[in-house]
């Protein structure tokens, strides 16, 4: 496996534990650390794209990491109830 291949099975393995995760109702899909695997393996899976030049993936993870890291912003900065 070459750079790429590692880049992007680590980023869809992240992609597949959140995945996983929330299924098991360990985490909520509206926790920050399931937006945040959401943001970091579509991220990666997307340079993995990028350097094997799919560009159907690169499409689809650069809107994944995009929509996940707006949530994410959201998360973070989101007024808490007094």
């Amino acid at each position: 496996m070459d750079f790429a291949d590692w880049i992007g099975f680590i980023g869809v393995s992240i992609l597949l534990v959140a995945f996983l995760l929330n299924l098991l109702r360990k985490i909520s899909q509206d926790s920050v650390l399931y937006v945040f695997l959401n943001f970091i393996g579509a991220a990666m899976a997307g340079i993995a794209s990028v350097l094997i030049d799919y560009v159907p993936f690169i499409i689809l993870e650069a809107v994944w990491t995009l929509v996940s890291l707006v949530s994410l912003l959201r998360l973070l900065f989101q007024k808490k109830p007094n």
